[in-house]
């Protein structure tokens, strides 16, 4: 796949990091273009966040040398949140257009004849500094940012993460670097983020494990595998094809390469002697072909779930389930009712109690209203979204064995490091301590843990948080494959498609959706609803024009005051009709990119046309007096 190649902004030229005797980085090498998406992917613990905090300029390498565009501003979203705790959420949102502030400032301080004002000038321009308020306010709103007056103490991970993210993408900087950005988001603020991306003029980096987000936004896939960096074109989608092609390619030539071997094996038995010169380059490139190495093999997690016992014919209903939190109705008269082959997503906006249903199904809640009917053969295993089930104190091998070095797999006995070596835990790293794991290796123990215990309905909050590419696959075709019952609460659009066939949706207000079929299914469904819902409130608007026109019948009044009664009907309804066009400019979602640098006329505008309907009124009520 070719594309325009735009100019360079930074070079990372053989980036080399070392955590005392491991290599994570070996001569990594990385260019970003102007107009570049690039989603960099890698295994956990392949070193991705390592890269991205170099770029960033926040750790130097061990040796390497990067080089930027001169005064290129960066924007950053790290995986730890580092906000000020002395600061209120708005606050923390506002730092991180400082430097745009400070522009604005500085233009305001200097006399009108000033030069230097109109370089200002063009630099809040380009910023889109003057709209600043605004963007805070849309962001905010879209990621489902907590109240501005909150501080940052009082803040969950979640929340603190979606403020972090709010703050780097407001200020508009030339080149934003985004560590796993969809973390903690839900759908509708993901889709958000991919129509900003989408609109933003710089260069982005990015780490993420959304498959949908990386083939939406990614027009470059850089592989970090051993080390290195290796660039694709193409969306992620375009990168394993490419990749698929090229191990392909590899296998063939490492066919070719054994054939090879056997033959010259045979010959150089038979007692071949290297004495005229033709034989002497048979033996060389013979022992040339085995000191070169045949082509790597990535170790993939043999994620296995026990065989599940048999369903009853009652799995789990939930009848007439209603519950209250801290003073706020999340839901209310909720129906379900589970088969023997269910695999239930559950999305929705953070806060709309989807976590709240999965501890009212286990009994850690108790409903306000309602029952939870379990199968009296029916066995739940948990894996909880926030990750507290491990001891940090233990030793993975610990954590898992329970002291014991045999664990019960389904009917069968399994040696506790041989179920770890089926999740990559390789010896050294099963007598590590949990708390020194990476997020990758603790959320694969604590899938090997869970998973363990069998179990015919399996319940999952959040479970593709923290997992790479490849075990997130594993996953997916293993919960695929599960003959029992499955609920997961996701955000992961790629992972609802393909594991769930049937969709719970908390859509705010107390109300619950079910859909049969996937993810994608759900929302054509639901732009079909909205769109009927719409219809409905246009065809309720034209009675009230009925009565306008009904009430405007001149009588007893001047001949050019009753033309004037008799056209201002059509005249109201035109300036009505110019204030919705005008605000329905500042409401579509990509107003700040098509029509920022308008913001002040479309203002003036707006007012003047609001000015204009309210001076019709007046005087057709004026009219309306007269005539009676």
């Amino acid at each position: 796949m070719s594309r325009t190649i735009s100019p360079s902004i930074l070079s990372a030229q053989d980036i080399v990091v070392r955590y005392g005797p491991q290599t994570v980085l070996k001569n990594a090498t990385l260019n970003v273009h102007q107009t570049d998406r690039i989603g960099l992917i890698g295994s956990n613990g392949s070193g991705k966040s390592t890269l991205l905090k170099i770029i960033a300029g926040m750790m130097q390498p061990d040796s390497g040398s990067i080089s930027r565009r001169r005064d290129i501003i960066t924007g950053y979203l790290a995986q730890d949140c580092q906000l000020d705790s002395t600061k209120s959420v708005y606050e923390n949102i506002v730092d991180g257009a400082h430097d745009v502030i400070d522009i604005i400032r500085e233009y305001e301080s200097l006399p009108p004849t000033s030069e230097k004002r109109h370089i200002l000038e063009e630099q809040i321009h380009h910023r889109d500094g003057w709209n600043l308020e605004n963007r805070i306010e849309t962001a905010m709103h879209s990621l489902n940012v907590p109240e501005k007056h909150r501080t940052i103490d009082s803040l969950s991970g979640g929340e603190k993460r979606r403020v972090v993210l709010c703050k780097a993408v407001i200020s508009r900087p030339d080149f934003l670097i985004l560590d796993e950005p969809t973390n903690h988001l839900d759908t509708q603020s993901i889709e958000w983020v991919e129509e900003f991306l989408e609109n933003y003029s710089g260069a982005c980096l990015f780490v993420t494990h959304d498959r949908y987000f990386l083939d939406s936004i990614a027009n470059r896939i850089v592989e970090l595998s051993n080390g290195e960096c290796t660039s694709h074109d193409g969306n992620y989608n375009d990168f394993l094809l490419d990749k698929a092609e090229r191990e392909a390619q590899l296998e063939t030539e490492e066919q070719k390469r054994n054939s090879f071997l056997r033959r010259e094996l045979a010959w150089v038995r038979r007692g071949a002697r290297a004495r005229r010169t033709k034989a002497k380059s048979r033996l060389k490139a013979y022992f040339d072909a085995v000191e070169q190495k045949g082509p790597e093999t990535t170790e993939e997690v043999e994620l296995i779930i026990p065989p599940p016992s048999g369903l009853g014919t009652t799995v789990l209903n939930l009848k007439n389930l209603g519950i209250e939190l801290g003073g706020k109705k999340l839901f209310n008269r909720l129906e379900f009712k589970f088969d023997k082959k269910r695999k239930l997503g559950i999305i929705g906006r953070n806060g709309l109690g989807k976590t709240t249903l999965l501890k009212i199904i286990l009994g850690e809640l108790q409903a306000a209203t309602g029952e939870v009917v379990v199968g009296e053969r029916t066995v739940f295993n948990y894996i909880d979204q926030s990750r507290l089930a491990l001891n940090d104190e233990n030793t993975v091998i610990q954590e898992l064995g329970d002291g014991r070095e045999w664990i019960m797999f389904g009917e069968e006995r399994m040696k506790v490091w041989t179920y770890l070596r089926r999740f990559l835990f390789a010896d050294d790293r099963m007598n590590t301590k949990v708390g020194k794991l990476s997020g990758g290796e603790r959320s694969r123990l604590l899938l090997a843990k869970v998973l363990k215990n069998g179990g015919n309905f399996l319940i999952l909050d959040e479970p593709t948080n923290d997992l790479d590419l490849t075990t997130l696959r594993v996953l997916e075709e293993a919960l695929v494959a599960f003959n029992g019952c499955v609920i997961a609460v996701s955000h992961d659009r790629y992972f609802l498609n393909r594991v769930c066939n049937g969709i719970l949706a908390f859509e705010g207000d107390c109300k619950v959706h079910f859909s049969e079929g996937d993810y994608d299914y759900y929302i054509e469904k639901r732009n079909v609803r909205e769109a009927e819902a719409s219809a409905k409130v246009n065809t309720s608007v034209a009675p009230k024009k009925q009565e306008l026109r009904a009430k405007v019948q001149p009588n007893k009044l001047k001949w050019k005051e009753a033309k004037e009664l008799e056209s201002i009907e059509q005249d109201i309804l035109n300036a009505e009709a110019e204030v919705e066009r005008i605000e329905k400019i500042f409401a579509s979602p990509d107003f700040y990119e098509k029509h920022g640098d308008q913001t002040v006329s479309l203002t003036a505008e707006l007012s003047a046309a609001k000015a204009i309907v309210d001076r019709l009124y007046t005087r057709w009520h004026e009219l309306e007096e007269l005539q009676s």
